[in-house]
């Protein structure tokens, strides 16, 4: 298939909606953001790239970073990972504190706000720096330290009033170990991340295939891993939407309120498309539409 060809039309279809939705305004330096951008890109793991729109502009990838967090939480804990951390979709908003209490402080899987304090809970107590392991991480996946992005950082701490509730109401559970600051300083650092279209299109080929990154022959994870982290991207990864991406676009899936959704065909490719305005589940309203419209094109799909 002629990739950059698909790629331009998909991102001349989509442009009709480019600016719809809203910004993640309880973010303050994310309401900031323009909403007229849109960008894509896909990086296969046999080394072609192709890309479209503003698919080198820098964000914040937000809950993307997830991903990564619970790949340096496999690296380090394996399976004793799961022993505090579900792995069912939660049907609430990604930020609910609802299921908590009658499941005495264990969230739903590694994705929601909850699950991600947890995972960062458990990196401050299996690494000494856990900001180094993420940037370790960066490097294996990207050759380069990850770039943080220190006023969304400052952002999330003086408006992260949710996150402080979870992480606080878990932590009376006997869930979470560590001092309840760090947590959130570690979980925020992580949402800062900044990177672009074609940057995650490509550190995120380590799941398309088989835990190696295609670039460097780098095994990340094992295949085993791969396939859990997929599981969950495909039934958790996109809030309380899960469902109808499984049936609208077939493919494990893990957005941000940053605007970016990244896709994973495995054995193929990575794809990850990018608009700020969300819709009322958090997802991208372009970026949504963008995979819908690539999986059509192309016939991509895990089903």
């Amino acid at each position: 298939m002629n990739w950059q060809s698909i790629l331009q039309a998909v991102a001349a279809d989509v442009a009709p909606v480019v600016g719809g939705g809203r910004v993640a305004n309880y973010i303050p330096a994310l309401a900031r953001v323009p909403m007229q951008q849109f960008g894509i890109a896909l990086a296969t793991v046999d080394g072609e790239q192709a890309a479209a729109g503003d698919s080198h502009t820098p964000f914040s990838i937000q809950s993307v970073s997830k991903v990564l967090g619970l790949t340096l939480g496999l690296q380090a804990l394996g399976p004793a990972l799961w022993d505090r951390i579900g792995r069912e979709p939660s049907g609430n908003p990604f930020n609910s504190l609802v299921q908590l209490e009658r499941e005495e402080g264990k969230p739903r899987n590694p994705f929601i706000n909850a699950g991600a304090l947890c995972v960062a809970d458990r990196l401050l107590s299996a690494h000494e720096d856990p900001t180094k392991a993420f940037n370790d991480l960066g490097c294996s996946l990207l050759g380069e330290v990850l770039a943080f992005d220190a006023e969304v950082e400052r952002s999330e701490r003086t408006s992260g009033f949710r996150n402080a509730a979870l992480a606080n109401f878990i932590k009376s559970f006997g869930q979470i170990d560590n001092d309840i600051d760090a947590v959130l300083g570690l979980y925020y650092r992580q949402c800062s991340i900044v990177s672009h279209c074609a940057g995650l299109a490509r550190a995120f080929g380590y799941l398309a295939n088989g835990g190696v990154q295609p670039e460097t022959g780098q095994r990340i994870v094992s295949r085993e891993q791969a396939r859990r982290i997929n599981s969950l991207m495909l039934t958790c990864g996109t809030y309380d939407a899960a469902g109808e991406f499984a049936f609208k676009v077939g493919l494990p899936c893990k957005s941000g309120v940053g605007g970016a959704i990244v896709a994973v065909v495995p054995g193929r490719m990575v794809l990850c498309a990018w608009s700020p305005g969300l819709d009322e589940t958090g997802n991208s309203v372009a970026a949504r539409l963008a995979m819908e419209l690539f999986v059509s094109r192309t016939g991509l799909s895990v089903f």
